[in-house]
């Protein structure tokens, strides 16, 4: 692998976990570095941090809190 590709790598140690985890993508990176910008939209999607990721983690979230207050609300009355 290309040393300023590396220290790309090294840089975000999200996206070289994403590479250690799935070495299909290590190999891909080695012989062609232009292919960073996919693996980081890989990494996004694998970690769950895509906006529609996460507005359905903070959904889910929302009703949570909004059971645990109506539940509240019901042992009060």
């Amino acid at each position: 692998m290309q040393p300023r590709v590396y220290q790309y790598l090294e840089s975000k140690p999200e996206l070289l976990r994403f590479m250690r985890m799935n070495p299909k993508w290590y190999r891909r990176v080695t012989r062609d570095p232009s292919v960073l910008s996919l693996i980081e939209q890989e990494s996004k999607y694998y970690f769950g941090q895509t906006t529609p990721q996460r507005m359905e983690k903070m959904t889910n979230q929302l009703q949570m809190v909004q059971t645990l207050i109506q539940m509240a609300q019901a042992m009060k009355d």
